[in-house]
This record gives structure tokens, C-alpha cells and sequence, in this order.
């Protein structure tokens, strides 16, 4: 649009948290693929289970015209990694402050306990304040029982937390901080 003395401006979509985390996710899902590619673990982006109701057919096939989910979904990814079962969520807050708990729904907490039961690998992956933290599911069920709020401080995150670092393959080499955590040599 212009304005008087050719000042441009340009229009700015409302804020909106849809897919807030879809450059987190990218970022995962890159490493993981580099991690197969290289044959270091096998790990996955898990789909949501989904329902189909109605469906149209065009040249092209199939398209699905209504869907519903059909269960409520575990966590994001899951696989293998040095013959252990690993599982995680992936998280963006713009909270600058605190990870709100309310992010990660009830049967998502219970499933997470259930991983930690069966002696498997389970943690949250969150993005704050521009850094990416891996939270070991243990701290994350400990946090859970222990306080009343409806938020993880930021403080907490990074004391408990372990900082994962960019780079350029993988982006995020979260496995690095896994094998630092879970195989360390006794």
C-alpha cells in the first residue's frame, strides 16, 4: 500500500499460535533423517490417528472430505537408539517466562510415566526464549508431582534442562545430549 511521501507499508497477518512449533518440528525431523541416513538411530515423527468419514473421488484419487481423531495421540516421536525405546514431545512456547503445563495434555503425562515404568528413554523437547532444551522425563514427572503451578519456570528448565546445539548436520543433535545422559560410561 502507498502511503504519502512513498512510505511502503505492508499488511502484518494478526498474531497467531497455529503451528508455532512447525520450525522446531522441521528442525527434528531433519536431524532424524540424518540420523537414519547415517544409521545411528531410528526415530520417527509419529502420525495422528485420524478417522475418515466422508470421502469424494476426483482425478486424482481419494480425498478425504471429513475426518475426526479417532484416539488421543502419545507423544510426537518415537524409535530406537542404541537398542533402547526413546520417545518425546516437542514444544514452542512465546512465554518468556514459564512453559505452560497446559501444553501437554493429561494423557500425554500419564504416558510418559508409563514409558519411564517399562525403563524406556522419555523426554520433552521445548523451545524458549529462542534456545532448545531437552527435559529428561524423569525431572518433568518430579516437577509434575512436587509443585502446584500451572507452569515450568524458565529457571527450572535451564537448571534441569540440557541445552541443545545447532549445527548444521544434524540441525539439532539431541542424541549427543542422550547419549551424555542415558549411556554415560560407568
Amino acid at each position: 500500500m502507498k502511503y504519502p511521501n512513498n512510505l511502503n507499508k505492508k499488511y502484518q497477518n494478526p498474531l497467531t499460535y497455529k503451528n508455532r512449533g512447525m520450525d522446531l518440528e522441521s528442525e527434528l525431523n531433519e536431524s532424524n533423517t540424518y540420523y537414519l541416513e547415517i544409521d545411528k538411530a531410528l526415530i520417527y515423527k509419529k502420525p495422528t490417528p485420524i478417522g475418515v468419514a466422508d470421502v469424494s473421488y476426483s482425478q486424482k484419487g481419494k480425498v478425504i472430505e471429513r475426518g475426526f481423531f479417532k484416539e488421543p495421540s502419545t507423544l510426537d516421536y518415537n524409535g530406537l537408539y542404541r537398542g533402547k525405546y526413546i520417545e518425546y514431545e516437542a514444544k514452542v512456547t512465546k512465554n518468556r517466562t514459564s512453559f505452560p503445563l497446559a501444553n501437554i495434555h493429561p494423557h500425554q503425562i500419564k504416558h510418559v510415566r508409563s514409558v519411564l515404568r517399562h525403563d524406556g528413554i522419555v523426554f520433552l523437547i521445548i523451545k524458549i526464549n529462542e534456545m532448545v532444551y531437552l527435559l529428561k522425563g524423569t525431572d518433568f514427572i518430579e516437577y509434575i508431582d512436587s509443585h502446584e503451578r500451572k507452569s515450568i519456570e524458565y529457571e527450572f528448565i535451564k537448571e534441569k534442562g540440557y541445552m541443545i546445539k545447532y549445527g548444521y548436520n544434524p540441525t539439532l543433535d539431541y542424541l549427543e545430549l542422550v547419549d551424555e545422559i542415558y549411556f554415560k560410561e560407568k
